[in-house]
């Protein structure tokens, strides 16, 4: 009789094209300290998503402004901005406010009715600084923006990009060109040193403003990812480098350096320095081994420490780049101090190993696992996690 004796998982991961160094901890091996939505049945599954003050769609954006709060997620899925005046201490915990429906029992784009100041499309991204708050709202193709946080559900906004008016709702206006003040499926958006930063992702490009706008329909000062603003050609028209992109989300900045998440090219662009000119080309990308590698893992099915397949965001927090590689369903702490081209993560979450994917590591979802989680914005001693897949935000703190 012949006996054959199944690999453990280590064994399984030497012999991938994988990583055999072991991963620091990025987050805290209990799991979140708390999580909203995505409560789950005895049986493992998920309870419904029909919307409700506790109850989160496919969320891809959450920020909290401070460790006292507000607490703002992106409900995208329920076209609505979910806001909790102080940060939730337990799971399931209601939303005080909201923006986008006309109360919590209901869904649909814009209300179901007219575009207007405090309607939504899909919102994707948030930032919250300094008593500011922007809202990429994507599919109204625009960027919606408080001077002041929002005291009551439904207060309109103060300022809209991307479209002349708060009516307006298409992309980059009709037109098929873009202009310096158009947008078109903007995904990602930033508050740091003063600027505002926008992912424009449909128009494959970046936009910055040097100061965060107070007037409607303020063009943007400087593009990345396209020689002009009038351009929109994916990877700036060329097979690959480092001036183009593709499908650009996630934004984070520190110490003078700007890193954009490239997802459509499995990578993160930076710049050592904060650019200034239009079309600057970035000096390394991680994720990929030089400028022309475009491939999600590198063309491998296993990933790596080094390899990324579709991140979509990205934050920086206790000294590390921290990356969330989407497709992968994990995320990677790449330390900042000697970051460079082709640099190796060194930190782990929601996998066990650097060569280990799959969603919630197939199987029901967990306190320390996540499914195709879509950003991370990092406050205090802990990441929030848009963890979109299992329809939930987690409070997750960092290792100790």
């Amino acid at each position: 009789m012949q006996v054959s004796f199944a690999p453990n998982r280590l064994q399984r991961a030497q012999t991938r094209a994988g990583d055999n160094h072991v991963a620091r901890p990025l987050l805290s091996p209990r799991g979140a300290r708390v999580v909203l939505g995505g409560e789950a049945l005895a049986n493992g599954l998920a309870r419904s998503i029909v919307p409700a003050a506790n109850t989160l769609f496919g969320p891809r954006g959450a920020c909290l402004a401070s460790e006292r709060g507000p607490l703002f997620v992106c409900d995208t899925g329920h076209h609505r901005l979910m806001i909790w005046r102080r940060p939730p201490s337990g799971d399931q915990a209601d939303a005080d406010m909201l923006i986008g429906q006309p109360d919590f029992s209901r869904e649909g784009r814009n209300a179901r009715g007219e575009v207007g100041a405090a309607t939504l499309n899909m919102p994707t991204g948030v930032a919250a600084y300094d008593g500011i708050l922007a809202v990429a709202d994507a599919w109204n193709h625009r960027v919606l923006i408080w001077h002041g946080y929002p005291e009551s559900s439904n207060q309109p906004a103060d300022v809209v990009l991307g479209q002349a008016d708060f009516t307006g709702g298409l992309a980059n206006r009709g037109a098929s060109q873009p202009t310096a003040a158009t947008l078109n499926w903007c995904y990602g958006v930033a508050i740091a040193d003063g600027k505002l930063i926008v992912a424009d992702t449909g128009n494959r490009r970046v936009l910055i403003w040097d100061a965060v706008p107070t007037v409607n329909d303020t063009p943007a000062d400087v593009v990345l990812g396209q020689r002009d603003f009038v351009t929109r050609d994916d990877n700036a028209g060329e097979a690959g480098g480092a001036l183009g992109m593709r499908w650009p989300h996630g934004i984070a900045v520190t110490g003078g350096m700007l890193y954009i998440t490239d997802a459509g090219n499995n990578r993160v662009m930076a710049w050592r320095n904060f650019p200034r000119t239009n079309g600057a080309a970035c000096d390394f990308v991680i994720g990929q081994a030089d400028f022309m590698g475009l491939d999600h893992n590198r063309a491998s099915y296993y990933p790596t420490s080094s390899a990324l397949n579709m991140p979509y965001g990205l934050t920086v927090h206790g000294g590390m780049l921290v990356v969330i590689d989407t497709a992968n369903s994990r995320l990677l702490g790449f330390e900042l101090d000697g970051l460079a081209m082709d640099s190796s993560a060194i930190a782990l979450a929601g996998q066990p190993l650097f060569s280990d994917k799959g969603d919630n590591r197939w199987r029901f979802a967990g306190r320390d696992s996540v499914c195709w989680p879509y950003s991370a914005a990092a406050c205090g001693n802990q990441l929030v996690v848009a963890d979109a897949g299992n329809n939930r935000v987690l409070l997750w703190e960092a290792a100790s």
